[in-house]
């Protein structure tokens, strides 16, 4: 079989295949874009998106069941209509991947295949029946839900977070098994949208990599809305009981029982069948697809970008792969991935926006750093719209005076964090952020402040 030639090939439509594939074809390059799955990838379609949707309907319920904290009077009791949610989820999510397909097939150059592309040498692709060659070949493959061998677990219905956006009922009782960032989202939002939620975790502590006051906070924030949470679970097992899965998770202590299961255990790099082994690019311990700096594997003409390359797992740090493999190849300018600095957020209501360091972590680098730290309850607009869990903290080399981290767990957390992060990228001092004039009333206006309330981090 006579294959077909292109100048690049992509193997996955997520979040840095398509504008990386944008940004080859208006070089004048001819692109393959294949995809065996939806265009768009984790965040258009199982994640980001579709989940923020739910979260904002979580959080419309939410409000309205504190009314009458605000002086505001309801005709009645508040009610969810869990296919209505689903209903507008799907709608946001079908709608910014038409987008994102209309734009695809806009492009002069670059043809999408839908498929399972696997290689059958380094340079060339295998997607049904076609045959594709190409000097420069990109992989985008993302990640799926692990799911480990535990005891009972192939003997029940279980739930990963992308078959819970096909979920058309409400669950009576949801079980959590994880307790990070996907599992506290989705433990939430379900709770807020009436079921009984309960969440089991094998480690002391939900959110293991934040600071200890991070963890202990979110836990609060989720045991206030009637959210059970089993920390330290070592013994973890399913099995039936009726129409009801029953989870035991420490000996002597009763089973959790419930309608569902959702198993929300880590991520796998979706690079176990793409045969790798055959273009001979080296792939590490856990899967994930080995890359320098500027994201080039061990074959020479290969790059993995995104969830399976296992330096990120967010759509932002995929979208900036695209950024940087682009300005290596097209505008010579040697970004780099160690240019990055740490930053993500955690969707719970109210969220966190975390960049850069954290204590534990500043700590154990031995250099002599300053904290600063405020709590909502003291911060005026927490207190105006009656949201005041969580706190700020501020983490700052005490030599330097370079910022080295923040956390905002608050209302907009997910926003104010950036009024740091651009700080840090511009590697100005904190004494900028201490004499910075925000709006007022903000959350972020409190910055400022505890700029100018530096302590030494014991």
């Amino acid at each position: 079989m006579t294959a077909k030639t292109f100048d690049a090939i992509i193997i996955g439509a997520g979040q840095a295949g398509p504008p990386l594939a944008g940004r080859l074809n208006a070089a004048g390059m001819s692109v393959a874009l294949i995809e065996r799955k939806l265009v768009g990838g984790t965040c258009v379609n199982t994640g980001c998106m579709p989940t923020k949707t739910m979260v904002a309907s979580a959080y419309a319920a939410h409000l309205a069941r504190r009314a009458a904290d605000y002086g505001v009077t309801l005709s009645g009791p508040v009610g969810v209509d869990y296919k209505a949610i689903k209903a507008r989820k799907d709608k946001v999510s079908n709608d910014a991947r038409a987008g994102l397909e209309t734009w695809i097939a806009g492009m002069d150059k670059c043809t999408l295949y839908r498929g399972h592309a696997r290689f059958e040498s380094a340079n060339t692709v295998r997607v049904g029946d076609e045959l594709l060659t190409a000097g420069k070949i990109f992989l985008n493959t993302g990640g799926r839900a692990s799911v480990p061998d535990l005891p009972g677990i192939h003997d029940i219905d279980y739930l990963t977070n992308s078959s819970m956006m096909d979920l058309d009922v409400l669950p009576r009782h949801l079980i959590v098994v994880g307790g990070s960032y996907i599992s506290l989202e989705f433990a939430q939002m379900f709770r807020r949208f009436g079921s009984e939620v309960t969440i089991i975790e094998k480690s002391p502590r939900l959110t293991g990599r934040e600071d200890e006051d991070v963890s202990a906070a979110i836990l609060s924030i989720l045991e206030n809305e009637g959210i059970t949470v089993h920390l330290g679970s070592d013994d973890i097992a399913f099995a039936k009981q009726g129409d009801d899965i029953a989870v035991t998770f420490s000996a002597g202590k009763p089973p959790a029982v419930g309608s569902h299961v959702l198993l929300a255990l880590g991520r796998t790099p979706n690079t176990d069948d793409l045969g790798l082994d055959r273009a001979g690019v080296e792939v590490d311990r856990r899967g994930f697809v080995t890359v320098d700096d500027q994201l080039r594997t061990s074959v020479p003409g290969i790059w993995a970008m995104g969830d399976c390359n296992g330096k990120g797992a967010f759509t932002h740090t995929s979208y900036n792969d695209h950024e940087i493999v682009a300005a290596n190849l097209l505008d010579d300018d040697p970004r780099k991935v160690s240019d990055r600095i740490e930053a993500y957020a955690l969707y719970i209501d109210p969220p966190l926006g975390r960049c850069g360091m954290t204590e534990a972590a500043v700590k154990k680098s031995g250099r002599r750093a300053l904290v600063g730290q405020r709590p909502m309850t003291r911060v005026g607009r927490a207190v105006e719209k009656g949201e005041t869990q969580g706190f700020m903290k501020i983490l700052v080399d005490a030599d330097t005076r370079e910022i080295l981290g923040c956390s905002v767990l608050g209302p907009g957390g997910d926003e104010a964090v950036h009024s740091v992060l651009d700080l840090m990228y511009a590697k100005a001092p904190v004494d900028t952020l201490a004499r910075a004039v925000h709006i007022h009333p903000n959350v972020s206006e409190l910055l400022p402040t505890i700029a100018q309330e530096l302590k030494p981090l014991a």
